[in-house]
């Protein structure tokens, strides 16, 4: 493990790589407002990639800002300056991301950018916090943010903060991307969404057990989601379903071949990519 921690240097690509919601249920709701919520992890082998450069002068910058996204407002941003002020490190960055992953799209692209950063930066500026602590940084930043940390399929609960490992078997996943953004807040501020499903032992879960209580909401509002999810059933073996609050959508296949044979079956004009489910985050290695 030693040896392959310094392979990785500022010289390096590190992935981001995107999330899938297995199931994601609402079972209650705290009293400041956050939603109390079940669901499983799984991360995929697509995602953003993002690039390091370090400067002398302290300062975080952004290279590759996002449309109409501050850039003092940006979770890579936000996660570098937290890392610095926790540690008190005074190395700066340049930050440049590859953006592989739809904004709004229930992929969780923003929190595993914001990980990636946190993992990298606490190797390449060798401050060495450990994976708690790293998590704990996470939450602060965003709900989906320690599991990319945590670096395994998990089973999450509380705000998607309380995690155990999980055992997946090997998958492929085609997804797609209706063209659009969801709000999340909307999503979750619905007045009609549904807060009171059971709560699920940990043990007791099954892949194929669970839906997404956001999906009904998010179609609802979002007539696109809706289509995407009727077309993507009709090619798979079992029905497609909404990863987080949407938008994206995706159904599972034993391999490459079938994930392969439905992508090339959309609609003109439907946009989506298939890849394979992975067990561990690619800078598992990069914490303690």
């Amino acid at each position: 493990m030693t040896s392959n921690r310094r392979a990785w240097g500022w010289h390096s690509i590190y992935p981001a790589p995107a999330k899938l919601n297995l199931f994601l249920h609402v079972i209650g709701r705290r009293a400041d407002g956050y939603h109390l919520l079940q669901t499983v992890f799984r991360f995929l082998g697509h995602g953003d990639r993002l690039r390091f450069s370090p400067r002398a002068d302290g300062l975080i910058h952004l290279t590759t800002p996002l449309p109409g996204v501050v850039a003092e407002q940006d979770l890579t941003v936000r996660a570098a300056r937290l890392l610095q002020t926790e540690t008190a490190c005074r190395a700066g960055v340049d930050i440049r991301i590859e953006k592989r992953l739809p904004l709004g799209g229930g992929l969780g692209g923003g929190s595993s950018d914001a990980a990636t950063v946190l993992l990298a930066l606490n190797h390449l500026w060798q401050v060495h916090l450990p994976r708690w602590r790293l998590q704990e940084m996470g939450l602060a930043l965003g709900a989906d943010v320690p599991v990319f940390i945590f670096g395994h399929s998990a089973f999450a609960e509380g705000v998607g903060e309380k995690l155990q490992a999980v055992e997946l078997p090997p998958r492929w996943y085609v997804v797609l991307e209706p063209p659009l953004q969801v709000p999340t807040a909307a999503i979750f501020g619905a007045p009609e969404l549904k807060r009171d499903s059971l709560p699920i032992e940990p043990q007791a879960w099954r892949p194929g057990v669970g839906g997404n209580d956001l999906e009904a909401v998010a179609c609802a509002r979002f007539p696109s989601i809706a289509r995407h999810i009727a077309c993507l059933s009709s090619l798979a073996p079992s029905p497609a379903r909404m990863s987080g609050s949407g938008a994206c959508v995706f159904a599972e296949f034993a391999g490459r071949e079938e994930a392969g044979a439905a992508l090339r079956q959309l609609p003109e004009g439907m946009r989506g990519w298939a890849t394979a489910g992975l067990d561990r985050h690619p800078l598992l290695e990069l914490a303690d």
